[in-house]
């Protein structure tokens, strides 16, 4: 499992012009899922990142969670995180889940992050062309994967 983590003023996600997902200050999540991925990797990537401490504190350290600044979670899935781009010029994308293997996993984890948050997480739309939006803060940005 992969997941990059932008920290965003704010971001929004369209498919054919229609608003799918908004939220203000949060995390953007852009989601894959590897051959092998299951119910263990959801569960720790679902824990680390409601608890990643990459907000700015009253004294303007990266020492606050989500929870503390009341941030919101959106979360795209992103079968390209897995490409493998080591040969020639066209990825492979051999390492990523099938779309009818990934969908309920991408399910999970966002239920996961729910139930941690307290919060709904609007997401993107499985499988379809979509537009992402963001204000990157700071900027931040993380890559975390788990296998």
């Amino acid at each position: 499992m992969r997941v990059v983590v932008q920290r965003v003023a704010e971001a929004h996600v369209t498919v054919d012009g229609e608003l799918v997902g908004r939220i203000g200050r949060g995390l953007l999540l852009l989601v894959g899922f590897a051959h092998g991925d299951g119910e263990p990797q959801i569960a720790w990537m679902a824990d680390k990142i409601a608890g990643l401490r990459i907000f700015d504190d009253a004294h303007g350290l990266m020492n606050a969670a989500l929870r503390d600044v009341h941030g919101r979670i959106l979360a795209v899935p992103q079968f390209t995180l897995l490409a493998d781009c080591r040969k020639g010029r066209r990825p492979s994308f051999a390492a990523a889940l099938p779309p009818e293997t990934a969908r309920p996993l991408f399910e999970r984890f966002v239920a996961r992050l729910e139930s941690l948050l307290g919060d709904t997480v609007p997401t993107g739309r499985f499988g379809a062309t979509m537009q992402v939006h963001l204000v990157n803060d700071g900027p931040v940005t993380l890559a975390i994967d788990r296998s």
